[in-house]
């Protein structure tokens, strides 16, 4: 297994990264099940850092904390005096009445960097919405946390191509976006408790991004306007001596949801999708890291964003 994934497990096809524990379809695992399946089934605590002298004797204490993994006493970060874990456990339980009234089911859980970062990804059920024939796209619930203090709590609700399975794209800059985020304060159970409140709104956002991605869906788009938006996405001066701009274009007229998407802008950002989605990156847990904690995800936000300018002003 590469070494960024640390543990995980999957529900249904196996992933594009080829790592983790395969989970049967349609089996109903409880929380406890879930964790150890997921290698989840461990917790953190916060041990004050103190100042040696030179024989070894305690001179002082910081105000500054090492939050470390109980089972093997690894150091997963330093933090400060207001910062207060989110448990394993707790992230899990926070899924609890989703999956009591089934509603949702997971569909990947894990572990990353030796357990700097975790992850619950589910999958509302019975809520995909269709773009063209034979092309749906379904809404997914992300929980995000670092055990480093590196990151807030991140609770996401993203739509992702089901052609792509088990990858992320958070969909646009919205307002319900901003509200899913929690910082590792005094207050965190609490506004963890408070975000099912945003539910509704998380929803409509859904539906506001699947109907973007129509207006792309409706929109042809030629060589050159392929061109330029590449070149706007990834801001490439020398399109001749580009590597990602061959691969985009590749992907755009063979990629896995091409023959769906159709030569559109909704077919070009989704080649851009996945591009970023199966090849930017060294190794394959890399390009999960950098999808859901580093700029990929950016990236993905700019490329809806471009492809909704370039095809509105093509009208």
């Amino acid at each position: 297994m590469a070494h960024e994934v640390e543990s995980m497990i999957y529900v249904g096809p196996e992933p594009w990264h080829g790592l983790g524990v395969a989970v049967p379809e349609g089996a109903k695992l409880n929380i406890g099940e879930a964790i150890e399946a997921a290698g989840l089934d461990w917790e953190v605590e916060l041990r004050h850092i103190f100042v040696e002298d030179q024989l070894g004797g305690r001179i002082g204490i910081l105000d500054y904390y090492a939050s470390c993994r109980k089972r093997d006493n690894a150091i997963l970060g330093i933090v400060g005096p207001d910062y207060r874990p989110l448990q394993n456990r707790e992230a899990f339980e926070w899924f609890q009445p989703f999956f009591k009234e089934g509603n949702a089911i997971i569909e990947t859980a894990g572990s990353l960097k030796g357990g700097k970062k975790i992850w619950i990804l589910a999958r509302v059920k019975d809520n995909a919405l269709t773009i063209r024939k034979d092309d749906e796209v379904c809404n997914y619930v992300l929980l995000s946390n670092s055990h480093d203090g590196s990151m807030p709590v991140s609770i996401g609700f993203t739509p992702i191509r089901v052609v792509c399975n088990n990858t992320l794209s958070m969909a646009h800059e919205s307002k319900a976006s901003k509200l899913l985020r929690v910082r590792h304060t005094l207050n965190l159970h609490i506004n963890l408790k408070n975000i099912r409140d945003v539910m509704d709104l998380a929803t409509r956002e859904f539906k506001a991004t699947t109907k973007q991605y129509r207006e792309l869906a409706a929109k042809g788009i030629k060589a050159k306007d392929l061109e330029n938006y590449v070149k706007k996405v990834f801001e490439i001066r020398d399109i001749k001596n580009s590597k990602t701009f061959p691969k985009v274009v590749y992907l755009f007229e063979n990629g896995r949801g091409s023959r769906a998407a159709g030569t559109t802008y909704w077919g070009a950002y989704n080649a851009i999708n996945e591009y970023l989605n199966y090849f930017r990156g060294k190794t394959q847990d890399s390009i999960l890291e950098n999808l859901w904690y580093g700029d990929g995800a950016m990236t993905n936000r700019k490329a809806l964003r471009v492809a909704l300018d370039m095809a509105k002003a093509a009208a």
